[in-house]
């Protein structure tokens, strides 16, 4: 069968490219070997956001008497009903998707796995697919690194997080960055016992120290037990606290128990493409040692009729990114458009609670500039609508070239953070200097409202 565009994979960024594609009158073939709508849909961003909106009315229930609310009886939760609400969301999502791509005029929907055969071909169960373009949003999947004692335990990942009904006894989580911190502190408010075990010296290693030390505060005032410098990480059968069949963790710590041991183990320690099965070098596709698909400033890669979107290539690990990717792809193919991935901003959030938004540069990347540069910076305790809510935890921080004036980079860990962040993140992609976001009048009584207040406190950053 013959069409003008194959994609392989149905996330975040193959079927809007269907159906920019298909309006132009392209004759396009999607594949899809599993669950549409990828990792964000299935096992990522909306079934683990809606378990921490549970996990947050736990912990806001817990608190009602703080803000003069009275509960009769201790706030229970019931595991089976809040994997039966994530679900909901996640065959909504998934549903939405599917019906909308089996619909689409234009658009011939493959259910298999493909393999690449040439530079313009693709393999699906046996049937042979040809096109003068090939897209590829493979996406990607847990990294399960070759440990001791790994092949003797049970262990959970994202993927089999999201089925869990129960409430673990003691769940022990390896990898202290953005995936384990959420599941730590949601499984924690469900009210199971937790304990990060991180190699490195300090949470999420790639935030500025005063982020990673407020995060761990944050974690540990909850009751999470957190296991820093654990440098030899190994596993081995063994029986938990309450008798039962669990995992030993074993660390290798200045503190502490030699090993911790759990009820269910999660590995959260990074991610890898689905491109080991994908016959790539069928057609001559290039990847890097860690095997992401290599891809130039339009995501082309080396062979002239295949492109690369989403987490496969390597140039990002977020929806937002994914989306961004067909943007960029639709904009050169269809718009006479040239954009480039190098215009994106480096932009995420952190969902622990509170959460932390993120852009630009951090501290230690300002400094290794070696330019002049102005920071400035406000406690949550210092925000209204903070204290109103009565979650005063975490700051803001705000960077800026003393010369450009442009600001380089910013955090907000504090409440709704992870939107206030938006403000400053626009002003970034206007290339404008501080001084129109200093001058704007936000609404009151927001967080937003304070950012300009911070950058009419720069100071220069020593």
């Amino acid at each position: 069968m013959t069409f003008d565009a194959i994609i392989i994979g149905a996330g975040q960024a193959g079927p809007s490219l269907a159906g920019r594609l298909t309006a132009a009158g392209w004759k396009v073939a999607l594949v899809e070997r599993k669950l549409f709508g990828g990792t964000c849909v299935n096992t990522g961003c909306m079934p683990t956001k809606t378990l921490v909106a549970s996990a947050y009315a736990a912990h806001l229930a817990r608190r009602a008497a703080d803000y003069g609310v009275v509960l009769q009886g201790p706030v229970g939760v019931d595991m089976k009903a809040v994997k039966e609400r994530q679900q909901t969301v996640v065959r909504n999502a998934r549903g939405n998707v599917e019906i909308w791509l089996k619909g689409m005029k234009g658009l011939s929907v493959f259910e298999g796995h493909a393999r690449l055969t040439s530079p313009t071909s693709v393999e699906v169960d046996g049937q042979v697919l040809e096109a003068p373009k090939i897209f590829l949003n493979v996406g990607g999947r847990a990294n399960v690194p070759d440990m001791p004692g790994i092949e003797d335990v049970s262990y959970l990942t994202n993927v089999g997080m999201m089925q869990l009904d129960v409430l673990p006894e003691h769940l022990v989580i390896v990898g202290g960055s953005y995936i384990g911190l959420e599941f730590a502190q949601m499984y924690r408010r469900f009210g199971a016992q937790v304990t990060v075990v991180e190699m490195g010296p300090r949470l999420i290693g790639r935030e500025d120290p005063e982020v990673s030390d407020a995060v761990r505060e944050t974690l540990e005032a909850e009751g999470i037990a957190v296991r820093l410098n654990a440098e030899c990480i190994s596993f081995s059968p063994c029986k938990t606290e309450g008798g039962e069949d669990g995992v030993c963790v074993h660390v290798s710590c200045t503190e502490g128990e030699p090993a911790v041991k759990g009820s269910h183990t999660l590995l959260a320690v990074g991610r890898r493409p689905n491109t080991d099965d994908l016959g790539l070098e069928a057609a001559g596709v290039a990847v890097d040692k860690r095997g992401y698909v290599t891809v130039d400033e339009a995501l082309r890669t080396n062979v002239p009729s295949i492109w690369a979107m989403g987490d496969c290539n390597g140039r990002g690990a977020f929806t937002h990114t994914a989306y961004n990717d067909f943007e960029i792809i639709a904009a050169n193919l269809l718009d006479d458009d040239p954009r480039k991935v190098t215009d994106r901003l480096t932009a995420y959030a952190l969902y622990t609670d509170p959460p932390l938004g993120r852009v630009g540069m951090t501290e230690a990347e300002v400094r290794a500039r070696g330019r002049p540069a102005l920071v400035g910076t406000r406690p949550m305790t210092r925000v209204g609508r903070a204290i109103e809510k009565g979650e005063t935890r975490g700051f803001m921080k705000v960077l800026v070239d003393a010369e450009s004036k442009e600001i380089l980079g910013a955090a907000i860990l504090g409440t709704s953070g992870d939107e206030a962040i938006h403000g400053i993140l626009d002003v970034m992609y206007a290339k404008a200097p501080y001084t129109v976001l200093q001058r704007t009048v936000p609404i009151h009584p927001t967080v937003s409202e304070l950012i300009p207040t911070v950058l009419g406190e720069l100071k220069p950053l020593e």
